[in-house]
């Protein structure tokens, strides 16, 4: 079972940092997923042409079940509150999602521990931090049937704070102990695979680096951190997820 993690960064390009829909559905495509997590997932923002960004990727790999999670409610930058998954399904909103071409047969939101103050940032060459202002954080659970048995899948994107993220994911694994195993994690965990297989208490079947690029890695990456509990021997050969990645293809960011 091929299953990638793809921070989308909203799908814009690294050349000239606009969205191509028609480039983001190709990238899609190429990565032939099974079941696809995605993170910084756009959804009706004018920046990427009030477009279903989940939707179109589901459409791109021929992902039948799929779910977009709300993180906030607005626009990031700009106008914005956390999300409660209430809100109106053509509102603007950004998060993550989770595609699987294989049936799914149920969903689960979790809602992470948001980090309570602004916290300091550091971007570019800036010796002093900029404060900021951290979106809320979720993560979306699918109970898969895939062709060797059920297993279930989480999709997350944590936040850059290191002192926080660690808790974030803890959380996150204490929810997902309520399923049996074989249980796969996936996403931008915002830190490395020796601290999150720490906290995780998991196995990582595969690790690549990350890109800081923008989101198209360099050839070889395909993304942050898989975490899996359980049996691995249908997650093998690990280079059904190792092998290097078209150029196009988008990988990790923070």
């Amino acid at each position: 079972m091929r299953v990638p993690t793809f921070n989308m960064l909203n799908g814009r390009s690294p050349v000239d940092q606009s969205v191509h829909l028609g480039q983001l559905a190709d990238a899609v495509r190429r990565l032939d997923a099974d079941v696809l997590a995605l993170q910084e997932v756009d959804h009706n923002q004018h920046r990427s042409e009030h477009a279903d960004l989940t939707a179109l990727a589901a459409d791109a790999m021929g992902a039948p079940d799929h779910r977009f999670v709300a993180a906030i409610a607005g626009t990031p930058g700009a106008t914005w509150i956390a999300a409660t998954g209430d809100e109106h399904p053509d509102s603007a909103a950004y998060g993550i999602a989770l595609l699987s071409r294989y049936p799914v047969h149920g969903w689960h939101v979790v809602r992470l521990p948001r980090l309570p103050i602004a916290a300091p940032m550091w971007f570019g060459r800036r010796l002093r931090p900029y404060l900021v202002r951290d979106e809320p954080r979720v993560a979306v659970l699918a109970t898969v049937a895939a062709p060797f048995g059920m297993v279930t899948v989480a999709a997350t994107h944590l936040t850059v704070a290191p002192w926080w993220n660690g808790r974030q994911l803890h959380d996150l694994v204490t929810n997902l102990r309520r399923f049996d195993p074989p249980v796969v994690l996936l996403g931008d965990l915002n830190m490395g695979p020796r601290r999150a297989a720490r906290v995780t208490g998991m196995q990582a079947p595969a690790t690549h680096p990350q890109s800081s690029a923008g989101p198209y890695p360099r050839p070889g990456s395909l993304g942050p951190t898989g975490q899996h509990r359980g049996p691995a021997a249908h997650l093998r050969p690990s280079r059904a997820i190792c092998r290097p990645a078209p150029r196009q293809l988008t990988g990790g960011r923070r």
